[in-house]
């Protein structure tokens, strides 16, 4: 195996800190370590207290050097990490020292976490997980993101992929051992049930609803109604800051302005929205349609109500729908007549029942969240791939039904095994070998 980079980088928060880290990985570490650490290199998994010093001698800090050998390491290789003080002076001489080394160089975004996967000790929802918990903000994404990266989803895939693999081998012997007196008693019908019963499996898993990719992404609440209707106000608000300019003149949002927030538990995105109304205003019109595309995209809408003056066209137009949390604003003026049943009645400019609604938004959000206990699908490449997947088991299943031929299933099953395997990173023919010779006596 021809030798590569030793990389290095600070693999802990930028400074200044108390401790800083930093994390090399590669061949060149032995060389490292017996030329600028005091030590030499540390035994293996002791924490070692030791001076390091740049290539002319000149103490750089002194702190713990900790060496794990490869192949029992995070990227398989020799690792070494450095905990030093976290001064920007101690990081900048430390990294430049190392840097100066023939063969070593700085690290590139996830190279250590890439390395792993290439060395089989994590595959890639497991690294997913990896920056999934790293940027993870709530309890619930960081439930999320240990449960990935602990293998909680390369379990699922991996048992799909088992029984597919078994399917496939079969099939195969089907095809390619017809007059075996060996092959296997199975006949289509049994096998058309495993499929029915995988395809029935992938399709729930689909339809979680998005909730996966929403827990790590963040839900959203769109804020729509007519003009003046008080949605920037609002918007502003549950912000707690001036993020959305407020006027009284018809059409002052012209476009979306979203807010970041954490409700529920959950991250939560508020989008304040362009007033729903016929116009002539090209760019006003423009916000409307991104009002609208918006709106469509939510998980929940909060249509807004000026109850003080409301407009009645808005109200029975398309724009309104019936799964809509109806929000009457301007609560310390006398309501209007005519205005439709409503779920919460505040004043947005005074706050007056703004807690009530802030509550009812997060109670909605905790329990759309909590309606998947565990999915399989955290990003939209995880969907994708499910979805390409699901068509070929259908097509596969349908080949079988119709008796055009198991050569034609045979190719949409593995194709399915392919999709799969795609997610965690893992696609191989060995598999499908391995199957066929360890549960048939061919070739005896």
């Amino acid at each position: 195996m021809s030798e590569r980079d030793t990389i290095c980088a600070l693999a802990s928060g930028q400074p200044p800190a108390a401790i800083c880290i930093i994390r090399l990985s590669g061949d060149r570490i032995w060389k490292l370590a017996g030329a600028l650490l005091d030590c030499g290199l540390p035994e293996p998994r002791r924490a070692t207290l030791t001076k390091f010093r740049d290539e002319d001698g000149t103490l750089i800090d002194e702190g713990l050097a900790v060496f794990m050998p490869g192949p029992h390491s995070y990227t398989g290789e020799d690792t070494l990490e450095l905990y030093l003080h976290g001064g920007p002076a101690v990081i900048t001489h430390a990294i430049s020292t190392l840097t100066s080394e023939p063969g070593v160089r700085l690290a590139e975004p996830g190279e250590f976490t890439r390395r792993a996967f290439e060395a089989g000790k994590i595959d890639l929802t497991e690294a997913e997980g990896v920056a999934d918990i790293i940027e993870a903000e709530t309890n619930a994404q960081k439930a999320q993101a240990l449960r990935q990266l602990t293998g909680g989803l390369t379990e699922q895939y991996d048992q799909w992929r088992a029984d597919l693999t078994g399917i496939l081998a079969l099939v195969e012997v089907v095809v390619d051992f017809p007059d075996e007196e060996d092959a296997p008693e199975e006949t289509t019908a049994p096998v058309i049930r495993k499929l029915t019963r995988l395809i029935h499996e992938i399709e729930e898993a689909l339809g979680d609803r998005g909730i996966g990719e929403k827990i790590r992404d963040g839900f959203r609440i769109a804020i729509i109604g007519a003009p003046n209707a008080g949605k920037s106000t609002l918007l502003n608000r549950l912000a707690g800051r001036d993020a959305a300019i407020v006027t009284s003149r018809p059409g002052t949002t012209r476009d979306v302005i979203e807010v970041r927030r954490v409700m529920g538990g959950q991250i939560v995105w508020l989008s304040d929205t362009a007033g729903l109304r016929e116009t002539e205003d090209e760019i006003e019109a423009e916000g409307v349609r991104r009002a609208e595309r918006v709106a469509a995209e939510a998980d929940l809408r909060l249509f807004m109500v000026d109850g003080s003056a409301p407009e009645l066209g808005v109200l029975s137009s398309p724009f309104r729908q019936s799964t809509d949390m109806v929000v009457v604003n301007k609560a310390d003026a006398d309501l209007a007549s005519g205005l439709p049943e409503y779920d919460h009645r505040i004043s947005a400019k005074d706050g007056d029942g703004v807690p009530e609604l802030e509550a009812a938004l997060a109670d909605f959000i905790s329990r759309k969240a909590a309606s998947v206990e565990a999915p399989v699908i955290t990003r939209a490449r995880h969907r994708a791939r499910l979805v390409d997947g699901l068509s070929c088991l259908i097509a596969a299943r349908d080949a079988l039904e119709q008796g055009t031929g198991p050569e034609l299933a045979a190719e949409d099953v593995r194709l399915a095994i392919r999709h799969l395997g795609a997610v965690v990173g893992s696609v191989g023919v060995e598999d499908v070998l391995g199957a066929v010779f360890s549960q048939f006596c061919i070739g005896k």
